[in-house]
């Protein structure tokens, strides 16, 4: 019996893949006879229900970050016995359970990317990532297997936690709603209507949604008529910088509109209206609004950092996420090629079509049922390295 602990599942990106691969396949067809997970109420209730599904919502989940913390370390570890469970798999490697054995997924890069954090200055946010950073390297060299998204995030954070034993490269899926290259616009003739970009992501400092903003400022001096779609929210200085940009490149609001954040059923729907989509994020542990962009037929210039030319290859336009001339000569180049535009999205709609929730499903409650059986047979140490 598998034990999943989402307590720590709190990222819409999170939340979205446990519910996929619980809805995606039968750990039936792996050996595992039950799952049993344990999350907050609001996570618990967006689960889907299946007879082999045990969901456990402990009080302790509602409350603070320290009392999720103790919970962890203090009655996870009773709980898991007391259900029979014979591994768990940790959606978050922030887990500072001791359980064992245990497989561990990672999701966060901000704490490992050369580079990403020195943006935070010597702040709290700062610290705070060094000490993620810790928390996640004891996590993973503990467990018994690791899942990892990329294999960029893979190569970079085993630089810093060192080799693991038993590695798989498991990447999240996409839904079929976000296939909707049959419902795009028609490129816009020579002044019919703006160019529509859109950028989806949360505002913060890795995302240079600013940078984004000056480079279509700087497209639309040159008199392209371009219009800059924001989908995502966010906090903080990423955001604080962006609102300053704006109110320098287009203090009417003109050309920039800031939609907020967005449910996540409903992001096909500005992508079906875009003409072009931009993606400028600098560090990621898997690009999954790219991926999701890439399925959509969108044409896409894309920041060449982290795992984004692994996940998107010759499907895109690239650029330096931090020079907006970088972004305006990738735009730019999309805007006046046509035939680049149909190659590139062609390219991208057919690397997107690798990514399901039903291989994601199948390949990690495979990777738990044979983690699970290495273990029983030869201990932690016989188990080998897979990619």
């Amino acid at each position: 019996m598998v034990a999943v602990d989402a307590s720590r599942n709190r990222s819409g990106g999170g939340k979205t893949h446990l519910i996929n691969i619980l809805q995606g396949g039968d750990p039936r067809e792996h050996g595992v006879r039950e799952v049993h997970v344990w999350a907050y109420r609001a996570l618990l209730d967006a689960l889907p229900e299946h007879d082999w599904l045990i969901k456990h919502g402990p009080p302790e989940l509602e409350g603070s970050l320290i009392r999720q913390l103790l919970w962890q370390v203090f009655e996870f570890p009773k709980a898991f016995a007391a259900a029979g469970c014979d591994i768990v798999l940790n959606t978050d490697a922030g887990t500072v359970s001791s359980i064992t054995p245990s497989v561990t997924m990672s999701r966060d890069m901000l704490s490992y990317e050369p580079g990403e954090i020195e943006r935070f200055g010597w702040s709290k946010a700062r610290l705070r990532l060094i000490l993620l950073r810790y928390v996640q390297n004891r996590s993973l060299r503990r467990a018994s297997g690791a899942v990892f998204l990329t294999r960029h995030a893979a190569r970079i954070i085993q630089q810093s936690c060192g080799p693991l034993e038993r590695v798989a490269l498991i990447p999240h899926g996409i839904g079929d709603n976000f296939r909707v290259a049959d419902r795009r616009p028609a490129w816009p003739a020579e002044g019919e209507r703006p160019i529509r970009c859109l950028y989806i992501s949360n505002a913060a400092l890795h995302k240079h949604q600013w940078r984004v903003v000056e480079a279509i400022a700087a497209m639309r001096s040159r008199g392209l008529d371009l219009e800059l779609q924001l989908v995502g929210g966010g906090a903080g200085p990423g955001l604080e910088r962006l609102h300053r940009q704006i109110a320098v490149s287009d203090p009417r609001r003109t050309f920039v509109e800031e939609v907020g954040a967005v449910p996540h059923a409903r992001l096909p729907d500005y992508l079906s209206l875009a003409d072009l989509f931009i993606f400028a994020s600098s560090c990621e542990n898997m690009p999954n609004t790219l991926v999701e962009a890439m399925a959509s037929g969108a044409p896409i210039a894309c920041a060449r950092r982290g795992p984004m030319p692994e996940v998107l290859e010759d499907g895109g336009v690239y650029f330096e996420p931090e020079d907006p001339g970088s972004i305006a000569d990738a735009v730019e180049a999309l805007i006046a090629d046509g035939a680049l535009r149909e190659r590139v999205s062609a390219r991208a709609q057919k690397l997107a079509a690798q990514y399901s929730w039903r291989r994601c499903a199948r390949e990690t409650w495979t990777f738990l049922a044979e983690t699970c059986e290495l273990i029983a047979h030869g201990g932690r140490n016989s188990v080998g390295k897979q990619t």
